[in-house]
């Protein structure tokens, strides 16, 4: 990445190489490639150095565009982001003024949080596994074979995991706290505060 520079001034970022015209003259875009950055900045041209040391994941974080400042002291430019702001962690409601204008009913769910999120994820997976074996119990209730007592076990086993999942996830403090339960340690094998839901 480049700035391209006007009386020290940027005034375009390059993300990727393309030919320019620069004081009436046509330079192609092989000139990122063979001319040495020292070469570049006498037409005004410069490396871009991105500082990303407020950039944060953005499922738990909403980060800010970059913004670029070139130095007249070092000859750098670089690319700064912002502050993130976390996302919501519990869910949004419609208040009672958007209910009088109209939007939705006071007290509904407006926009789901990440803890909302991440427990309806869980129970989705816990579904997804229990239905590789949902025939079984259907089959037994339709007065057929009786499900194996190793299957039952297994199916109660995800259940009470996914519960003690979203207990978990419940019981964060905050944004920081929900990711936490999803980082993996070195042990071999790797594991999480979360943990894994059992396979049937």
């Amino acid at each position: 990445m480049w700035a391209r520079l006007e009386s020290n001034t940027i005034v375009e970022i390059l993300a990727r190489p393309k030919a320019l015209q620069i004081g009436g003259v046509q330079y192609p875009s092989n000139i990122f490639s063979m001319w040495s950055n020292s070469e570049l900045a006498t037409i005004g041209i410069v490396p871009v150095t991105i500082n990303d040391t407020n950039l944060k994941d953005k499922n738990y974080y909403i980060n800010t565009d970059i913004t670029y400042a070139y130095d007249t002291e070092t000859g750098k430019a670089t690319g700064t982001y912002g502050t993130a702001t976390a996302k919501a962690i519990a869910d949004t409601l419609y208040t009672a003024q958007d209910e009088t204008d109209g939007l939705g009913t006071e007290g509904e769910v407006k926009e789901k949080g990440l803890k909302t999120l991440h427990k309806e994820r869980i129970n989705a997976q816990a579904g997804s596994i229990l239905q590789q074996t949902d025939w079984m119990v259907v089959r037994a209730a339709e007065g057929g074979t009786a499900v194996p007592s190793s299957t039952t076990t297994k199916r109660a086993a995800v259940r009470t995991k996914a519960n003690a999942m979203c207990t978990q996830i419940d019981a964060a403090s905050d944004v920081d706290a929900l990711a936490a339960l999803y980082v993996y340690n070195n042990d071999t094998p790797p594991v999480r505060p979360l943990g894994e839901l059992p396979t049937v």
